[in-house]
């Protein structure tokens, strides 16, 4: 058979055809050539977004070079020329607060945006606090998801990026949206209520862009040149600019992580028939198990692999035929989960809450089985205490603590750990700023609230510089030196240590609170907001709440709002008795539980501390110890989780921790 092509004579139909569709091609490169000239703008200018009011505000995109754009805004016309490379801005007049309006931009073709509100435009960033969003919370703000309609209220979600290379020009995608019932989901907690109590306070729209990627470190949010005072950073921003290197890293790394995959033992649940999921599996050989509980505490001895769990339980039938909600605590580390053999979710981490859905028609009248596979590679796995373990549809709820039966399906040889990740790039410096940062500049701002530190904790010695390095960078980068910063500093977390302690996470603390020496910034202090068990900590309300009382004072002016906890400011030695001296006291220092202040440690100058005793006196507090005659030095709340810290102002807001012995 003669699959070639047929001669084409001079007499052939297929000469004309050709002809047009050439004449085609050359119409679509020359549309083309016109929808390049035609003028674009960023994802973060468009339909629904909140602008800044009182400030001149930059708006900017792109068109043919040398073209001009025109734009109009409430009244007012402006024009821009593009330079060379095809860029323009422009920059408005200030803006006061409104809305809805359109706003035309034009070239050759022209854009009409439209419901744009003035008001105040805050960037709200850092790492898996501030991302978490109100769906992940939704039983504690169950009232707050369903009366939602703020539509004044808007966030711009910008979708997680990273650059290696450079600023990158643009986002990936992302779009403004009200925080009504239907969007409200996605809206991060923290930001949300801290843009509601401003939105009463001030009464004018807020727009929230929400650039935050959890499991990162500050650097990677902070410019090039914003790292320039840190070799070690500006070293390896170099070697990630060889995208040749990078790429050799990772395929040497993902080689390890396959070799080490065939030394890994065969998970015997996975590998029977069936396996030990399945709906027909007829279990054999279980053991008994508590829920929730850690494996070394309840019998199970250096062990890092795979452990499979399994209940019985009865369900009634007015829970079936409805979609059900499982909640499962937080797993150390990874999990999947099944329903009378249905998986329903699955995690890769430890730290993410576990609410899966099982869908309608899964569940059945009477005997159901759950049962769950855990791998751990760090010798501590297992179901965390103190979270909620239950099958619900409605009000209808089954308990799951208590009694399980397990079995081993692989047990990992102890040079088997947790693989090697290569090069992560949104754990690299400046990666997370070119990627989400630099798309969004030259963006006017209202202000900065930023929630991390939590991935530099182990770095705290860094970050006292990192913190104000980056506050300067954005500030730079921004064009608006005095940009109000607001940030978090980190709650109380892990175990409760009772005996006087050092701690990287107190340590930690401490730099975040260097940071107020930075003009125009504020901090909520959070260390009653933790939960020992979780890096997540449910209650965020008040976290959103007291970033916007900083804000009232710091960004608003309103020299009138108690906007922070005591905050050490000295000490005096008299006798067997040290001073203490607060800014910060609003109304007056209180014991916020009626009890003993707690959380206080004295030493001498051996720096042996012992925990104190204290008492206010005034707007001072006084403390002592009978086994310290000559004191010198003071720490309060100096630990991961100082739980039940009590020294508060009379408005409600905790003393930030601190010490007096810092550099001695």
């Amino acid at each position: 058979m003669n699959t070639s092509l047929p001669y084409l004579s001079a007499f052939s139909p297929f000469p004309k055809l050709l002809k047009k569709l050439v004449f085609v091609g050359l119409c679509s490169l020359l549309g083309s050539t016109t929808l390049y000239g035609q003028v674009r703008l960023p994802r973060l200018i468009s339909d629904s977004m909140v602008v800044q009011r009182d400030k001149p505000v930059q708006l900017w995109g792109w068109a043919a070079p040398g073209e001009q754009v025109s734009i109009r805004f409430q009244g007012k016309r402006y024009k821009a020329k593009t330079g060379t490379d095809g860029k323009w801005q422009v920059r408005t007049r200030p803006l006061k607060a409104g809305g809805p309006y359109t706003m035309d931009i034009s070239a050759t073709n022209q854009i009409t945006l439209r419901n744009v509100l003035v008001g105040d435009v805050w960037l709200c960033a850092g790492q898996s606090n501030m991302v978490h969003y109100m769906e992940l919370h939704q039983e504690r703000y169950a009232e707050a998801v369903a009366q939602a309609n703020d539509l004044e209220i808007r966030q711009f979600l910008v979708p997680t990026a990273t650059d290696l290379t450079g600023p990158a020009e643009e986002l990936p995608g992302g779009s403004w949206k009200a925080a009504t019932r239907e969007n409200i989901g996605r809206f991060s907690v923290v930001a949300y209520f801290f843009a509601k109590k401003l939105y009463e306070a001030e009464g004018v729209p807020i727009g929230l862009i929400n650039t935050s990627v959890g499991g990162t470190p500050i650097e990677a949010w902070t410019s090039e040149e914003g790292l320039q005072a840190f070799p070690d950073l500006v070293e390896t921003i170099e070697r990630n600019k060889d995208t040749a290197a990078v790429n050799r890293i990772n395929r040497e790394a993902q080689a390890v992580r396959a070799e080490q995959a065939k030394r890994t033992p065969e998970d015997q649940g996975l590998a029977a028939t069936p396996p030990w999921y399945a709906a027909d599996y007829e279990p054999r050989n279980w053991y008994p198990i508590d829920v929730p509980g850690f494996w070394q505490n309840v019998g199970l001895k250096n062990l890092s692999g795979v452990v499979w769990y399994r209940r019985e339980i009865t369900v009634p039938a007015s829970m079936v035929g409805k979609p059900a909600r499982l909640a499962l605590g937080r797993i150390v580390d990874a999990d999947v989960a099944y329903v009378n053999g249905v998986e329903v979710g699955s995690t890769s981490y430890q730290y993410p809450q576990r609410r899966y859905t099982v869908p309608a028609g899964v569940l059945k009248p009477g005997k159901n089985e759950l049962v769950v596979r855990v791998v751990s590679y760090g010798w501590s796995g297992g179901f965390v205490p103190d979270k909620p373990y239950e099958l619900s549809v409605g009000d209808q709820v089954i308990e799951l603590q208590g009694h399980w039966q397990y079995k081993i399906g692989a047990v990992y040889p102890r040079n088997n750990a947790a693989p090697p990740g290569g090069i992560s790039a949104q754990n690299q410096p400046t990666a997370l700023f070119n990627g989400m940062v630099a798309p969004l500049l030259p963006v006017t701002l209202k202000g900065g609230i930023w929630y991390q530190g939590e991935s530099n904790a182990g770095r705290p010695e860094e970050y006292e510089q990192l913190q104000p390095a980056q506050i300067a960078d954005w500030r730079n980068q921004t064009g608006q030196p005095d940009l109000p910063f607001l940030f978090v500093q980190l709650p109380n977390f892990m175990d409760v240590d009772y005996q006087p302690s050092e701690s990287s996470w107190a340590r930690l603390r401490e730099a975040q609170l260097k940071s107020l020496h930075v003009p125009h910034t504020g901090m909520a202090v959070a260390i009653d907001l933790g939960e020992w068990n979780d890096i997540h900590p449910d209650n965020k309300k008040p976290v959103g709440d007291r970033l916007a009382l900083a804000a009232l004072n710091v960004a608003y002016g309103r020299q009138d709002v108690v906007y922070s906890g005591p905050l050490y400011r000295s000490s005096e030695i008299k006798g067997d008795r040290m001073v203490l001296q607060f800014d910060q006291v609003g109304s007056g220092l209180v014991s916020h539980d009626g009890e003993d202040l707690k959380w206080f440690a004295i030493a001498g100058e051996d720096k042996k501390f012992v925990w104190a005793h204290a008492k206010i006196e005034g707007n001072t507090v006084v403390v002592w110890s009978d086994q310290v005659p000559n004191p010198r030095y003071v720490r309060y709340a100096w630990a991961d989780n100082p739980r039940g810290a009590n020294l508060y102002n009379q408005e409600g807001l905790p003393a930030s921790p601190f010490r007096t012995d810092e550099g001695k």
